[in-house]
């Protein structure tokens, strides 16, 4: 028996989304599945293979405008897994009115066709960019809202509107904070920088800020079954519940740059350090340390089972289809 009789998954053709797709038919969570996307940053190809069966079906619209499109498609529905967002943090230093429409005004408007179509069950995908530059490492779920990029404030700005609806209309929610997530499929984030710049290129690799930036990785697969089981628990404990989701050790730039090197089968690569801050961030607005506490999720019994490093090697191994 599924758990759901129906789901509606936004931003599903994209890169974590298109995996959840994949754990949910495998694990005949729902007798419907509604993947709502604009492909902005997804592809039909992520998803192809489910969309000859017959729960799921795929709907292309943009949730910046709230219209019929899509919004008849929450009717009936018992949970919506909302992932869709503009993944790239380095956007919101350059356009932010890019991630407060795709990001705040998208998620308000999922949350209104919900309320209007009394979708009880919510998970959310946050980010540890909610954090900042956190001065407690690893970050526990109770480090206050500091975020410096305007991709942070919009995601700590949409957990909030969750709290709302859940304290208003009863939503039962859960928002997982994410690390840094890779893995196939992914189309932006350093390692897929770092590979293209070296097939055209395998002489120098520009590096961007100076190498020594120290984050969280977690692989896509340990992504989507920590997430599976936060949804789970919006059903089965009604509250609002947070969660942080990601590894529980971290590489650095560097690090990961030499992984990539040796994987292309590379040899005197040299290495360029573009300073674009004083500090050596990527960007502005680049957190440069990030390692969340995942003691909370790891209580329920959930393991990552690929560590950063390993994580980041798997990645660029599914990139470069070895």
């Amino acid at each position: 028996m599924s758990l759901f009789s129906k789901l509606v998954v936004t931003g599903g053709a994209g890169f974590i989304g298109s995996h959840f797709i994949d754990l949910l038919v495998e694990n005949n969570v729902a007798d419907q599945i509604i993947v709502i996307d604009n492909l902005s940053s997804g592809s039909v190809s992520n998803i192809e293979h489910h969309l000859t069966k017959k729960q799921i079906e795929l709907i292309i619209a943009d949730l910046k405008q709230y219209d019929d499109s899509w919004i008849t498609k929450f009717r009936d529905t018992e949970a919506v897994i909302h992932l869709a967002a503009n993944p790239e943090v380095r956007v919101s230093s350059i356009e932010p009115k890019i991630h407060f429409d795709e990001n705040i005004v998208a998620t308000f408007n999922v949350l209104e066709a919900a309320r209007k179509n009394d979708v009880e069950y919510h998970f959310f995908a946050s980010s540890s960019t909610v954090y900042g530059d956190a001065k407690n490492i690893p970050t526990p779920e109770t480090y206050p809202y500091e975020p410096i990029s305007v991709y942070g404030a919009s995601k700590a700005a949409c957990e909030i509107l969750y709290h709302s609806y859940f304290s208003l209309y009863g939503f039962s929610v859960s928002i997982a904070r994410y690390a840094n997530i890779i893995g196939p499929r992914s189309s932006h984030g350093v390692i897929v920088d770092f590979i293209n710049k070296l097939k055209r290129n395998p002489i120098e690799l520009e590096i961007l800020g100076d190498g020594t930036q120290r984050k969280s990785y977690l692989y896509v697969q340990d992504t989507v079954e920590a997430s599976f089981l936060l949804l789970n628990l919006a059903k089965n404990d009604k509250g609002y519940h947070v969660y942080n989701v990601g590894n529980e050790d971290w590489v650095t730039v560097k690090e990961i740059a030499d992984i990539v090197v040796e994987e292309m089968n590379l040899r005197n690569t040299k290495y360029v350090f573009r300073l674009i801050t004083s500090d050596g961030r990527g960007w502005p607005g680049d957190v440069k340390l990030m390692l969340l506490d995942i003691s909370k999720l790891k209580s329920l019994g959930w393991r990552p089972k690929l560590s950063s490093a390993e994580a980041v090697r798997r990645t660029v191994r599914d990139l470069l289809g070895k």
